[in-house]
């Protein structure tokens, strides 16, 4: 078992603070209000929790269980191992639904682990039903088309040749057809009206059944794209899901690092790996318990917060540390196993992985296993 399935399966941070070289505290309340705002947004229509990717890096377990607390009973992982650690995480009672479908041979833990099969192709589809079969009871399942985003689903053409066959799905209780928006955050691309046609074209040609379409960003394209189902992914986690516009959701998580040594070098002095910068003139510095090793990318966001100031790194990220310039701090003000920033109210998410030229997705999942995890308003 991985570091972050012990993390989500023991419901307690795997590092204490005193050994950890930085803290990521993670605001479950902030989760559930976003959860909140996203269900006031869609009016009557259902909203389901995707927790892929160990809850986006924080903790799928634990975001389960807040998301629970808001009467959230569906629930998105990409993963069959995923699925099979969160069911036993949260317990019966939730449906889990396995995104990327179920690799071949696998159906037999799929269904002793009470998970919902995303059907993805027409041998998915197939498999799915002869496992059915062998349990002598029907299998839950969504039925994905792919509308146009070209990644998962059945093709149309599959989809056509499905029309007005009822044996295909014989043993299969279809709770959703569903689809995925590629384009979800650009309102004004036409991409997204050419796949919610698609989708409504190609879903009648399938049993009837619910519709889900809509993501994050979907839910905020309107009411033709909420049908019966949304998945916020994103959004429950604090990224902003109307990119060049407020962000609608509370912010998440907050991450500290360290302070592991300070000194003060002179002009000409090199820093870092490389001597990748030279010291213009005399300078005060930090290094930080922190680096790429825990997921912060070397291109991402070169500075963190200390009671509102900014230290900008210098030099390169290293595997386990960072160098600050502490110059704008008056002597002695930052020490040994003092914290500085890199999210929180200095800096958010989508800053730093706008400083990256990335998404604040892969920041958030791109965070390792060695932080203490802090977890507060449970």
């Amino acid at each position: 078992m991985n570091d972050a399935s012990k993390r989500s399966l023991s419901g307690d941070a795997a590092v204490s603070e005193a050994a950890a070289g930085a803290i990521l505290t993670i605001d479950l309340g902030a989760i559930r209000e976003n959860y909140r705002r996203l269900k006031a947004r869609l009016g009557g229509v259902r909203c389901a929790g995707v927790v892929k990717a160990d809850g986006y890096g924080l903790g799928a377990a634990q975001v389960a269980s807040a998301l629970m607390r808001e009467a959230c009973d569906i629930f998105f992982v990409a993963l069959l191992a995923e699925g099979i650690d969160l069911r036993k995480a949260i317990g019966t009672g939730p449906d889990i639904y396995v995104l990327n479908g179920l690799p071949p041979g696998s159906e037999p833990e799929a269904r002793a682990a009470g998970l919902c099969a995303v059907i993805n192709s027409g041998a998915q589809l197939k498999a799915w039903r002869a496992a059915a079969h062998g349990a002598g009871r029907r299998l839950p399942a969504a039925i994905q088309v792919d509308s146009g985003m070209s990644r998962l689903g059945l093709a149309p053409a599959e989809v056509e040749t499905l029309e007005g066959d009822s044996s295909a799905f014989e043993g299969i209780d279809i709770r959703y057809v569903m689809s995925h928006l590629a384009c979800a955050d650009e309102p004004r691309n036409p991409a997204n009206e050419q796949q919610r046609l698609a989708f409504e074209r190609l879903r009648a040609m399938l049993p009837e059944a619910p519709a889900s379409l809509a993501n994050s960003s979907g839910i905020f394209l309107g009411e033709r794209y909420h049908h019966d189902l949304a998945r916020p992914g994103a959004a429950l986690y604090g990224i902003n899901p109307t990119p060049g516009e407020p962000n609608p959701m509370r912010p998440v998580v907050r991450l500290q690092a360290k302070v592991a040594q300070t000194r003060r070098v002179e002009k000409g002095t090199g820093i870092g790996y490389g001597h990748a910068y030279r010291a213009e003139g005399p300078l005060s510095l930090a290094t930080i318990s922190f680096g790429y090793a825990d997921g912060w990318l070397r291109r991402s966001a070169s500075a963190a917060w200390f009671e509102g100031v900014r230290l900008p790194f210098l030099g390169r990220v290293s595997m386990d540390s960072v160098i600050l310039d502490i110059s704008a701090l008056s002597p002695g003000k930052l020490r040994e196993g003092d914290l500085v920033e890199l999210l929180g109210p200095s800096q958010s998410v989508d800053d730093a992985a706008g400083h990256a030229g990335t998404i604040g997705y892969e920041i958030l999942a791109s965070l390792g296993p060695r932080f203490h995890r802090r977890y507060i308003n449970r």
